[in-house]
């Protein structure tokens, strides 16, 4: 079994001399007085291979490939990294997914923090971060044990409610919204005289963003790809002998093949309550009594464009992660999950139209989603 993204900051913590609890499959970061993390949001293990020309700094310094963990999306993968936990634990189970509302399952958006949909009400209040996600996070491990956190990120995310729940530790904010920002806040971490040890975690959408409106792989996905890699380049010749820099990526990405609407299917509405999820994983919550039925009705409507399975074979099976879920995680997940195989996605046009005429998609059980690449300048 490879590593995946919850072994990350569990590794960082060993490299800064801190103790790890019992973990024992840990990754080989080389230890130093600071180490910075980079998560370029969409860097997939696949992509990076198959155009290793356009990046030959980050192909260079390919360290391994590990796994961002099921499901492959944003909210679960910089969760499960800040926190050192596969989602099963943490309980940011995707996207999107169901909380108890007052007539019923509601959708929650996890990457938004929202309710209702990714433009609904800010959930900030009515789920507070800091109580909807309890489990200590990695970087508060590090800060309880003198460790200055860091964070080199676009302003709004150090407000954020994804933030808030999933890092639960306060740092010192570089903000930063380009490359050339990104560069400047990782050297000021790194360039000081003093014995102190820093972590900081950086992070740059970019790359995702460009593969979701033109796909991986188009001439823009390929251009910021290259300037990436030019940055890192930058980096890795300025950086202190002192500093560890390690990059990687919370999901790959694939571009959109056959589309399934969801909406324009009866039979698939039979006896569901909601449909969360995005569109290369759906969490269906059934009416009582009807997860059986509706998981068969699934199966025989998608066929070959999903696997179709309960919630109970899913946690059988440890998709979410090793550890049993608490009865609150457990009931966020879908009674039925849809997972598109090939390069099927699965829309739902009516209450998610932005996210059905994407180009790139994420989250499934593919390489080009799943592997991510663990890169280090030492």
């Amino acid at each position: 079994m490879r590593h995946t993204l919850a072994d990350v900051l569990p590794s960082v913590a060993v490299a800064l001399d801190q103790p790890a609890g019992d973990r024992t499959d840990l990754l080989d970061v080389t230890p130093a007085r600071d180490i910075v993390v980079l998560l370029i949001d969409g860097l997939g293990a696949e992509l990076l291979r198959r155009n290793a020309d356009v990046a030959p700094t980050l192909a260079a310094h390919l360290r391994q490939t590990i796994d961002a963990g099921f499901p492959a999306t944003t909210a679960t993968s910089l969760s499960s990294l800040a926190i050192g936990a596969p989602c099963a634990t943490h309980g940011i189970i995707g996207y999107s997914f169901a909380v108890p509302g007052a007539d019923g399952p509601e959708n929650f958006n996890a990457l938004r923090w929202r309710t209702g949909d990714a433009e609904g009400a800010d959930a900030r209040r009515s789920h507070p971060p800091e109580e909807f996600q309890q489990v200590p996070s990695a970087v508060e491990r590090l800060a309880a044990a003198g460790i200055d956190v860091h964070y080199v990120v676009p302003g709004y995310q150090i407000r954020s409610g994804l933030t808030r729940a999933s890092f639960r530790a306060a740092g010192e904010l570089h903000a930063a919204d380009s490359l050339d920002t990104v560069r400047d806040g990782i050297l000021a971490v790194a360039r000081h005289d003093g014995p102190t040890r820093r972590f900081a975690y950086a992070y740059f959408p970019d790359l995702d963003m460009n593969g979701h409106l033109f796909g991986p792989e188009s001439a823009e996905w390929l251009a910021v790809l290259a300037a990436v890699d030019g940055m890192v380049a930058d980096l890795f010749t300025d950086l202190p002998e002192t500093c560890t820099l390690v990059i990687t990526g919370d999901h790959g990405m694939i571009r959109a093949g056959t589309a399934v609407d969801l909406d324009a299917d009866p039979e698939l509405r039979r006896g569901v309550r909601l449909i969360a999820g995005e569109a290369r994983v759906r969490h269906v919550y059934a009416a009582p009594e009807a997860a059986a039925d509706v998981a068969a009705r699934w199966s025989a409507r998608l066929g070959a464009h999903a696997q179709v399975v309960t919630r109970e074979q899913a946690l059988d099976e440890h998709w979410f992660g090793r550890t049993p879920p608490t009865p609150v995680i457990r009931q966020r997940i879908g009674d039925v999950i849809a997972v598109a195989q090939g390069t099927s996605v699965l829309t739902c046009p009516a209450r998610e139209p932005m996210e059905s005429k994407l180009v790139g998609h994420h989250g499934a059980w593919t390489d080009d989603e799943q592997s991510v690449p663990l890169i280090a300048n030492r």
